[in-house]
């Protein structure tokens, strides 16, 4: 059997999501699979290429719901997790059926896609989580930004942080799946060590610590909202929790940054903020009006990279509406 595993890439939790599911598919449905991995982008327009879906089976892990019914397996956690109402009709339709209903699952309550993967394929198929204990915490750790600190965020000693440092800058295709067999086949400090691993993080390291003077210098806060446009430089990714490293007193942030396929807005909020969470605004539905979506408490919205100005009139208004909710007032 081809088994065909589509993941949310340049994500540490897409990345552990797709190595949880081989592991849990090898173990418990089809031991003598073959597996090839495929990374999937929030950007502008259609998300799916319903010929990529050449799998005898296709897998989504921690990205939006495909209603093709070439998919056979999906599990995300996203609130954001449908595109269109018709999506979550069809989602809900195939629960109805016990077959389809068996093999695609979605809980947003869950921290991360990969706990989700793991309470799923041990509950119902009897999957041992034991030995990937370590992994599904760190994917808690890494997605939910359950750091006990800002700098324990930005400073990234621990080796999950260092690998999402490389997961979130890599340009090369083709060093992600080589990556996912490794994360539940090792402990994460052994895959870190690894020579094709190793080998990219001290130059990622000098561009961290670039990223944060360049935050530093970007960015303003007022009214406990964050704003930082870098749309000039082309980056590939940057470590989100900077700018409350930079501003511990800010409720949330928005940055405005570019890259080969995009220009993107970020919206999140932050992790060690004193404000009471229910005066705090959902940002997945904000970033839903703009096309985007994400998390309660972070989001993103996805322009082509010709439509910087469609992006900053959307970060602008993000901004002003932010602002003016500031929970700490």
């Amino acid at each position: 059997m081809r088994v065909k595993v589509f993941y949310h890439d340049k994500c540490f939790d897409g990345a552990c999501s797709a190595s949880l599911f081989t592991r849990f598919h090898r173990e418990c449905i089809a031991p003598d699979a073959a597996y090839e991995y495929h990374g999937l982008v929030h950007r502008a327009g259609a998300l799916f290429d319903e010929s990529e879906f050449t799998g005898d089976e296709n897998a989504i892990v921690d990205f939006k719901y495909s209603a093709s019914p070439r998919i056979t397996w999906w599990f995300d956690h996203h609130l954001s997790a449908f595109l269109t109402p018709q999506d979550h009709e069809n989602f809900l339709a195939c629960q109805k059926d016990p077959v389809c209903g068996s093999r695609k699952f979605f809980d947003p309550n869950y921290t991360s896609c990969t706990s989700f993967l793991a309470y799923i394929a041990s509950t119902k198929f009897g999957f041992n989580t034991e030995p990937v204990k370590d992994l599904i915490y760190w994917a808690n750790i890494v997605d939910g930004a359950l750091y006990e600190s800002a700098e324990a965020a930005v400073e990234m000693a621990a080796p999950a942080m260092k690998l999402t440092l490389i997961i979130e800058s890599t340009q090369d295709p083709e060093f992600i799946p080589r990556l996912i067999p490794l994360l539940t086949e090792m402990p994460l400090s052994e895959v870190l060590a690894q020579p094709f691993v190793a080998s990219l993080l001290p130059p990622l390291l000098e561009r961290h610590a670039e990223g944060i003077e360049l935050i530093r210098s970007r960015s303003e806060e007022v009214d406990g909202t964050i704003f930082f446009d870098i749309t000039d430089r082309q980056v590939e990714g940057f470590n989100k929790f900077i700018p409350y490293y930079l501003h511990p007193k800010a409720t949330y942030s928005i940055g405005l940054s570019k890259s080969s396929f995009r220009t993107k807005v970020s919206v999140g909020s932050n992790p060690w903020t004193k404000a009471d969470p229910a005066k705090m605004v959902n940002l997945a539905q904000v970033c839903e009006r703009y096309g985007g979506g994400g998390h309660a408490r972070v989001g993103a919205i996805s322009f082509p990279p010709d439509q910087a100005d469609k992006a900053r009139q959307a970060a602008a208004e993000i901004v002003a509406e932010l602002r003016a909710k500031n929970p700490m007032a």
